[in-house]
């Protein structure tokens, strides 16, 4: 099975090529976008695993939630070639990306939301199964929920921005890994199973998950927040 993996919801971009469980990848860490580099890079990667972008059984991508501009970069590129290549389709949960990318068998995941928000989850990790252990929502670091889970790690750049307040919510951590990161493939990992049992979607039924509609807050909602993020 030949599985294309796109993964844009952080500043970390990635793309990776599944082959019957070996895995290439390319990507970087592209701060102000870097739409540009997909499409080279899924080349690139077709090339050297030797195959055709005909060959491929389907993509996965990461659906969020993230930067809002990402998700629909992943998604409307995941789309379009989805649609002409006549392949299914799989959105996977970033933040479940980001559990598996981690590493860590238990995880408090944290990415910064921006507007002094994070986005945040729980999960475990076994293989390449992630199982939800706390569902996904959007809070500010204050007040985000605690992990309810014991031998937890802090992942994700949530804890880079909000280490210190993130930190007071759960002190039991393990550990923290501020630098952890979703990747493409770690999106491949979760979606190949799946793609397996036949759980792809038809291309236009896939959307991003943002967990926070909200794109942007007004003057009053910035300063009541104290700050301009």
């Amino acid at each position: 099975m030949h599985l294309l993996g796109i993964e844009t919801a952080t500043r970390q971009l990635s793309v990776a090529l599944w082959q019957d469980g070996h895995c290439l990848s390319l990507g970087g860490d592209l701060p102000n976008g870097g739409s540009q580099n997909l499409l080279p890079w899924v080349h690139e990667l077709l090339a050297q695993g030797g195959i055709r972008p005909s060959d491929l059984d389907g993509i996965a991508f990461g659906a969020g939630p993230g930067s809002f501009t990402g998700l629909r970069l992943a998604c409307g590129v995941a789309q379009g070639l989805a649609w002409g290549l006549g392949i299914p389709l799989l959105p996977v949960s970033t933040l479940e990306a980001l559990a598996l990318a981690s590493g860590k068998s238990r995880t408090w995941v944290c990415l910064d939301a921006r507007m002094n928000e994070i986005y945040c989850a729980g999960y475990e990790v076994s293989g390449n199964r992630v199982t939800e252990l706390m569902a996904p929502l959007c809070a500010a670091p204050a007040v985000a929920p605690a992990p309810t889970f014991e031998n937890a790690w802090g992942v994700g750049d949530g804890f880079a921005s909000y280490g210190d307040s993130l930190r007071s919510r759960a002190p039991a951590l393990l550990g923290i890994q501020p630098d952890a990161a979703p990747t493409a493939e770690a999106v491949l990992r979760i979606a190949a199973p799946r793609f397996a049992a036949g759980l792809p979607l038809d291309f236009t039924a896939a959307q991003p998950l943002y967990v926070r509609d909200k794109v942007a807050l007004t003057t009053a909602e910035r300063l009541a927040r104290g700050g301009a993020n």
